[in-house]
C-alpha cells in the first residue's frame, strides 16, 4: 500500500514516547500518567486519548476492531476505523474473537477476552475526584495519600437522597486496593469485566493529556457500602427482541408499529454473531 506518511499516523519518536508512558501506566495499576497528547485530525472529546494509544501500539499483523456505545457503526467509530485503515493498512473486523486490538467507547464487548488482546477505552474525565476537587494540585495529593473519603461520601449523598447509589456510568472503582479510577463511562454492567480480565485495558484522555491502565489479573473492585453493596444495571426477566439473548446489556426501544417497549443488544456484534450461529444450530438439526 502506497501511503504518503508515517506508519500509524505519528513519528517513530511520538510512538516511542507514547509507549513509554503507557508502560509506566500498566506498572503501576489505575495511576493516571501525564503524557504529551498530540495534535489528531480529528477533535479533542471524540477519541483522541483512545485513538493515540491504539496508533503507537498497533502493529502490521493486528487485527482492529473499534466500537462506539456498542456499535460498529457508529459514524465515530467508522471514522476512528477509516483513519487507523488508511495509515495502517491493518485488517478491520466487527468480530471481538478476531480482534487483537479494541477501541472502545463507552462499554466493554460482551465477548470475554483473551489474554492476547488489549482493550483500549476512550476516556472524557480521568480524574475520579474532579466532581468534588477542581485543582490538580489536590487530587494528586489525594491520590498519593490515598485520601478518597469524598468519593464515598459522594455515593452516601445519593443513598441518603435517592435510597440507592446513582452512578448511571463511569461508577468508580479500587484497582489493586490502591488507586481509586475512572472506568470511563462504561455502564455499572461492565464493572465487574474489568476485575482480574485476562486482556491488557488501556485507557486514554486525549484532551486531559492522561494515560493509565488496568494489567491482565488485577484486581479492581466498585466503590460501595458493606449495607448497600454495588449493583449492575438489571434485565431480569427481559431478553434481546432479536436474538434472545438476556444475559447482556440491553438498550430499550420504541417498537414503531406497536409503539411498545422492547429490548435490543447494545452489542450490535455480539447480537449479530448469536443469531448466526443460532441459524447455523437450526441448519444442522
Amino acid at each position: 500500500m502506497n501511503i504518503a506518511y508515517n506508519f500509524a499516523f505519528f513519528d517513530e519518536g511520538s510512538k516511542r514516547e507514547i509507549r513509554r508512558k503507557t508502560l509506566k501506566a500498566i506498572a503501576i495499576p489505575g495511576y493516571q500518567v501525564p503524557f504529551a497528547s498530540r495534535e489528531m485530525p480529528i477533535g479533542r472529546g471524540w477519541g483522541t486519548g483512545g485513538l493515540q494509544l491504539t496508533l503507537s501500539l498497533i502493529g502490521r499483523e493486528d487485527v482492529l476492531k473499534v466500537i462506539d456505545q456498542g456499535s460498529d457503526e457508529s459514524v465515530n467509530a467508522v471514522n476512528i476505523k477509516k483513519l487507523v485503515c488508511d495509515t495502517t493498512g491493518v485488517e478491520i473486523t466487527d468480530h471481538t474473537s478476531n480482534a487483537t486490538i479494541i477501541q472502545s467507547r463507552h462499554r466493554i464487548p460482551e465477548v470475554p477476552l483473551r489474554n492476547n488482546q488489549i482493550l483500549v477505552l476512550q476516556v472524557p474525565i480521568p480524574e475520579p475526584l474532579r466532581f468534588y476537587e477542581p485543582s490538580e494540585y489536590e487530587t494528586k495529593k489525594l491520590h498519593g495519600e490515598k485520601e478518597y473519603s469524598g468519593a464515598w461520601l459522594m455515593l452516601f449523598e445519593q443513598i441518603m437522597k435517592y435510597g440507592s447509589m446513582t452512578t448511571g456510568a463511569d461508577h468508580p472503582v479500587m484497582v489493586h486496593d490502591r488507586y481509586v479510577m475512572a472506568p470511563s463511562p462504561i455502564p455499572r454492567f461492565d464493572n465487574p469485566k474489568m476485575n482480574e480480565s485476562e486482556a491488557l485495558i488501556l485507557l486514554g484522555a486525549g484532551r486531559e493529556k492522561k494515560v493509565y491502565a488496568v494489567p491482565p489479573y488485577t484486581k479492581v473492585v466498585s466503590l460501595d457500602f458493606d449495607d448497600y453493596p454495588f449493583q449492575r444495571e438489571t434485565f431480569a426477566g427481559k431478553c434481546c427482541r432479536l436474538c434472545g439473548a438476556s444475559d447482556v446489556f440491553l438498550d430499550e426501544l420504541i417498537d414503531e408499529e406497536s409503539k411498545e417497549t422492547v429490548y435490543q443488544c447494545n452489542d450490535t456484534s455480539y447480537c449479530l454473531e448469536k443469531l448466526n450461529e443460532d441459524a447455523a444450530l437450526e441448519v444442522r438439526v
